[in-house]
């Protein structure tokens, strides 16, 4: 019996609708009628089908490239069911743009996923669901409830079945000091050990590895990012991880494969030996052999789902 009486509709924008197929097609419904595009000037309009008022309603939209047409696209999505009298709002955002510009890192800089964050309150999102953060702090730049899901409880079933056994051999990698605290959950989830990649980021999409703390000498690791972008810090890491700690074998994953610039040409160079993404941002146009996608579907629609009933989220986080 669901508490407030109101039906389910799932709707989504352009940027990526085989995930959001694969989440109705898991909660047995189908995706609601709507047209999203753009006129001849440029600009990004929205068409509702059919009719929302009173309705539990989640607009599935990850705000990747584009991510201005997107991140409109969600805007004016979400003021179309506002002013369609819908019961309730929920932003289904996989992947959250801007969220690398979370703090002033010098003067008159500008915070930009706060910025984002009151757009998408103002345009009447009453809760937001996503997965991964680039910063989990981005939840309290939000006004209204925010549910960020673990990728790496998805990571942690691929893992653990394919190095089921061998959890001694094998080490969980931080690529970075700033992504200590998520590898290590990762890397508890697993039962195995852990280590940092030690960077000195010299400007934006470069870095430069500084040295390996934790033992990584004959053994396989796992290198665990949020995001990859042009891949250049993945890269740099794993190929340090073979020539300064002497690392075996390197795999690598990430919840959002931005894959921008030259992302498919290192990564196909580099010493990586898969690279496991999750769905959050649809495959590119590009290829790469060494890349393979897990789907995120049934995790969002159990949350989507228990959000729609009522009842707690938190199981999702453990």
């Amino acid at each position: 019996m669901i508490a407030h009486g109101k039906d389910i509709k799932i709707f989504c924008g352009s940027s990526n609708r085989p995930l959001a197929e694969d989440i109705c097609q898991k909660l047995g419904t189908q995706l609601g009628d709507a047209e999203t595009g753009r006129f001849s000037d440029g600009e990004n309009f929205a068409s509702i089908y059919e009719t929302v008022r009173g309705s539990d309603v989640f607009v599935v939209q990850s705000t990747c490239s584009p991510v201005n047409d997107n991140l409109m696209e969600l805007l004016i999505m979400i003021d179309a069911f506002r002013r369609a009298s819908a019961g309730r709002i929920t932003a289904v955002v996989p992947y959250f743009g801007y969220a690398r510009q979370d703090r002033k890192t010098k003067p008159r800089d500008p915070i930009s996923a706060k910025l984002v964050a009151n757009m998408i309150t103002t345009a009447g999102a009453d809760r937001v669901l996503t997965m991964d953060l680039h910063a989990s702090q981005i939840q309290g730049f939000f006004d209204i409830p925010v549910d960020n899901l673990p990728g790496n409880t998805i990571f942690a079933h691929h893992f653990h079945d394919r190095f089921a056994g061998q959890e001694d051999n094998t080490v969980v990698v931080s690529p970075d000091v700033g992504s200590v605290a998520r590898a290590r959950a990762f890397a508890q989830k697993l039962g195995m050990p852990l280590a940092i990649v030690d960077k000195r980021r010299q400007k934006a999409n470069s870095s430069e590895v500084m040295n390996i703390i934790g033992d990584v000498q004959g053994k396989q690791v796992i290198l665990l990012d949020d995001m990859v972008d042009t891949a250049g810090s993945l890269c740099h890491a794993a190929q340090a991880l073979v020539d300064i700690g002497g690392a075996t074998d390197v795999y690598a994953c990430a919840s959002h494969g931005v894959l921008s610039g030259p992302a498919y040409d290192r990564i196909e160079a580099s010493p990586i030996k898969e690279l496991v993404l999750l769905d959050t941002i649809p495959a590119g146009s590009n290829s790469c052999s060494k890349i393979k996608y897990l789907s995120v579907a049934d995790m969002f629609a159990e949350a989507i789902e228990r959000i729609y009933q009522e009842v707690s989220v938190s199981k999702l986080f453990n």
